[in-house]
């Protein structure tokens, strides 16, 4: 095997030295110790250590000091650095916190226009609302250097926080002060505790009208416990904050007028990093990065050794023996994907008019370059040179790869997902999730009956808040839960909100019904008429308008019935001598406009999803029909 050689390059950004904060509240702390606001004694389900986090910080100085073992080089703290993550689930306002710590600690000039979300730099994320990529940052504060890494919010990029946690001490778990802990806040809460880093609580958006700090942070120590945290886990300290405003306290009525009480709690209840500068070279990766002139560039953590700027290091795999010395850690396990969908190159008549890439083997090398930064992901050969299938933690995971890859300029298909399986002892197993379903009370019977049918089992069903919502939590089969959104969407007129988290693989649960409705499916290209749509929405919804170029095979639209219907879109009126004025009665429905997510969740086996740059259309798979009809 070929010997890779990685260069290990410096963040910019991590030799920059930042201003301390000028004007930091803290007041209301008391130095040098880590306060537990502690919940209701009624909901403590063992006893609990009563000494206070404080001691946390004596216990590291205490590690630091003591003899390291026989043969082993000393070790040291650096007392001026701080290492956390940022971890909440989706829209609970991590990065709005991110964004408002580095402005208050001067990050930037006070003239300096900053766009909202900075960390999010990506256009799929600023354009999506969601953080996709970990990224790390630092300010400095009273001398201390405060390293940031955000994290995703959202299940199906769990990879990119599993990777990431390694390279910390300590996390920032932001909670909102109305939904309390989700599905996502149990995920990566559950990671560093297995970890062993402490955690500060961070319950953000008090100023919320219906807010409830109290039951939030209750029910993060229920978390806690059903998580089988440590003592000194368990006692973590809270800090109320609005992140929008930059304001934080450790009281929810009493805030400061900046996040000096955040930043405090950080430097009281966060460990110190340990080094050993004198040991062998150690190093973690916990990200790659690939430059087609540089090769493949690694990111990660130096636990012991020296690094400088260009110097070339041999790689140790699990796969591969290291031939010259030996970095001696351990490599991190990633989760394994649970969905996959089938690539392949565009087959339409529309090939090539839109894209720049659409061969097989333009479709494959960026397939496989795509590994060599996106650690959750697989790609493998499929049954033909022109499809590969492609692995990942979820759809959303997956859409985020297509979209990247179309506006790139590339052009293929995509067949529906499919959840991967496993056989175990004999006995077919499958992955399933939690869901948990915020949806007013009017809508909840409609909501439940659709769980009924995708085999999901009720765990709990609580009031959520004031607003007369419910929570719903349900253990569904992944595949279950393909097309789900859209249909809980429309059930609850847009008012639900569904989050998921992998659970684990259990029995298969029987045969799924996820689509009662056909497809409308054209027999004939060319433009679509006006004469020919108002025909053609009397038996469903269309996705198609007038004067749009459509081919034979394409999805047109929604049947009304279950069953797919073919039928001319592109038919022109005959012409005759007779006058009518029915045209002029009659009034289009606007078409059904849907997105590369809708797209996915609706196709079906027999159904292919096309990409390119400027398009997303749909059609039945003609190697399929063929089938069929042989």
């Amino acid at each position: 095997m070929q010997m890779q050689i990685i260069t290990l390059r410096a963040s910019p950004s991590a030799h920059r030295l930042v201003p301390p904060l000028a004007s930091a509240s803290s007041s209301n702390l008391s130095a040098g110790r880590c306060f537990l606001l502690r919940p209701s004694h009624s909901r403590c389900r063992r006893p609990r250590s009563l000494r206070a986090s404080a001691s946390l910080e004596q216990e590291v100085k205490e590690r630091a000091d003591s003899p390291s073992p026989s043969g082993a080089s000393s070790q040291a703290t650096r007392r001026d650095v701080r290492n956390i993550a940022i971890v909440a689930h989706v829209d609970h306002g991590k990065t709005t916190l991110v964004d408002s710590m580095l402005r208050q600690s001067k990050v930037f000039r006070d003239n300096q226009v900053v766009q909202e979300r900075i960390m999010d730099s990506n256009d799929l994320e600023r354009e999506r609302g969601i953080t996709i990529l970990s990224k790390n940052t630092s300010i400095t504060y009273k001398g201390t250097k405060i390293n940031i890494i955000d994290t995703p919010g959202h299940s199906d990029f769990g990879g990119e926080v599993e990777r990431v946690l390694n390279m910390v001490e300590g996390i920032l778990l932001v909670v909102d002060s109305v939904e309390g802990p989700m599905p996502q806040t149990r995920f990566v809460l559950k990671k560093a505790l297995e970890f062993g880093h402490a955690v500060v609580v961070v319950v953000n958006k008090v100023d919320r009208p219906i807010a409830r700090p109290e039951f939030v942070v209750n029910s993060t120590f229920e978390l806690f416990i059903e998580l089988n945290a440590t003592d000194e886990q368990c006692d973590f300290q809270t800090v109320y904050a609005i992140g929008l405003k930059g304001k934080a306290g450790i009281s929810a009525d009493n805030l400061a007028d900046d996040l000096g009480p955040l930043f405090e709690a950080i430097l009281r209840c966060i460990p110190e990093p340990r080094i050993e500068k004198d040991g062998a070279l150690q190093m973690l990766v916990t990200s790659t990065e690939y430059d087609e002139h540089k090769g493949r560039i690694a990111i990660g953590r130096l636990h012991a050794g020296e690094l400088k700027r260009g110097m070339e290091v041999k790689v140790c795999t699990p796969d591969d023996a290291c031939r010259i010395g030996k970095i001696a850690l351990p490599t991190i396990k990633i989760e394994e994907p649970t969905v996959r969908m089938s690539f392949s190159i565009n087959t339409s008549p529309f090939v090539g008019k839109e894209g720049k890439f659409v061969t097989s083997r333009n479709l494959r090398d960026r397939l496989y370059r795509e590994l060599e930064r996106n650690l959750a992901m697989k790609v493998e050969d499929g049954e033909t040179a022109d499809t590969f299938l492609v692995s990942g933690r979820g759809t959303l995971h997956l859409t985020i790869l297509i979209e990247n890859m179309r506006r790139e300029g590339y052009e293929f298909m995509i067949g529906p997902p499919k959840v991967i399986n496993k056989t175990v002892n004999g006995k077919l197993l499958e992955p399933y999730e939690i869901a948990a379903i915020e949806v007013p009370e009017e809508y909840m019977g409609s909501v439940v009956e659709l769980l009924g049918k995708r085999r999901g089992q009720m765990l709990d069903m609580e009031a959520s808040g004031p607003e007369g919502t419910s929570l719903l939590k349900y253990k569904v089969p992944t595949r279950g839960l393909i097309g789900l959104r859209n249909a809980i969407l429309t059930a609850s007129r847009g008012r639900a909100i569904l989050n998921t988290i992998f659970d684990s693989y259990g029995p298969w649960a029987g045969d799924i019904s996820s689509r009662d409705q056909g497809s409308l499916v054209a027999f004939e290209g060319g433009s679509t008429t006006s004469y020919a749509c108002v025909n053609a929405q009397e038996r469903g919804i269309l996705f198609v308008k007038p004067g749009q170029d459509i081919y034979k095979g394409q999805i047109v639209g929604i049947h009304q019935r279950p069953g797919d219907l073919a039928l001319n879109v592109c038919k022109k009126k005959a012409a005759t001598n007779v006058r009518s004025n029915k045209e002029t009665t009659v009034v289009l429905d606007e078409p059904l406009s849907y997105s590369l997510d809708d797209c996915i969740e609706y196709i079906q086996e027999d159904e292919l999803v096309e990409v390119t740059p400027e398009s997303i259309r749909m059609s039945k798979n003609p190697k399929i029909s063929k089938k069929k009809n042989n």
